[in-house]
């Protein structure tokens, strides 16, 4: 991405809802998977600015949390919110050891047009350790590519089908998947399809108060069915967890 868009997420990351929400649902899947191991090593592939690794901290402290990202500044501001040790890398050939980590997070990294989605889905899946899980997010939906699409350099977005196909193609054993952003899809489909924007601008941004209560309240609502083990039937994002073959 462009460094506007690292700053932009930088200021808002630990309290606008969208992060809230997204960083609660990896949390879930992860959990739900059963493969919390304390002392496994732990990468954020594309960790951003380190909002999701400081959280998965406070979370689950007896994991060992690494970052990497593409971009230098992404990795600087990363050590300095999670107190991580973060590589600069690309997703596209990691930088890690065959069956050397425990668990991958990938959120919104295998969309952007810089990566090989083929390529980099075996290199995870060879990074992994037997009985590994892989849990990443991605954007839902080829027919919502929006100018948000366009600043943060997303080249393509998936169904739960396509993404299962891509995983179990890559190698992997047992791959579950949910929509999210259910709730307030109609709205993202208002404002990225019928409402004109001018530019190329990303959605990442402070909201009021009240809009942020009550956003935040409908991820709560999700993330709790997801904690039920239901999968949401539509959504503007999709969640998926992957286990490498034992």
């Amino acid at each position: 991405m462009d460094r506007i868009e690292y700053e932009k997420m930088h200021a808002v990351e630990e309290r606008m809802w969208w992060f809230h929400g997204i960083h609660a649902n990896l949390l879930t899947a992860f959990r739900r998977s059963g493969r919390v191991r304390a002392g496994s090593i732990v990468l954020d592939a594309g960790c951003g600015t380190g909002g999701f690794l400081a959280k998965l901290g406070r979370a689950l402290p007896g994991l060992q949390r690494v970052g990497m990202d593409f971009e230098p500044v992404a990795a600087d501001l990363t050590a300095a919110r999670a107190q991580v040790p973060v590589c600069v890398a690309s997703i596209n050939q990691l930088p890690f050891a065959p069956a050397s980590l425990g668990a991958i997070f990938s959120a919104d990294v295998l969309c952007h047009r810089s990566v090989d989605q083929d390529r980099a889905l075996v290199d995870l899946h060879r990074c992994l350790q037997p009985g590994g899980v892989l849990v990443l997010n991605l954007p839902a939906y080829d027919w919502m590519f929006s100018a948000h699409d366009r600043a943060v350099h997303t080249a393509r977005r998936y169904t739960r089908t396509r993404l299962e196909a891509l995983l179990r193609d890559a190698g992997f054993a047992e791959v579950r998947t949910s929509y999210w952003n259910s709730l307030l899809f109609p709205l993202m489909v208002l404002r990225r399809k019928l409402m004109k924007t001018e530019g190329a601008a990303s959605d990442v941004m402070p909201f009021p108060a009240p809009i942020e209560f009550l956003f935040r309240s409908a991820m709560r609502i999700e993330n709790f069915l997801l904690r039920c083990g239901l999968a949401l039937p539509f959504g503007g994002s999709v969640l998926a967890v992957a286990i490498k073959h034992d």
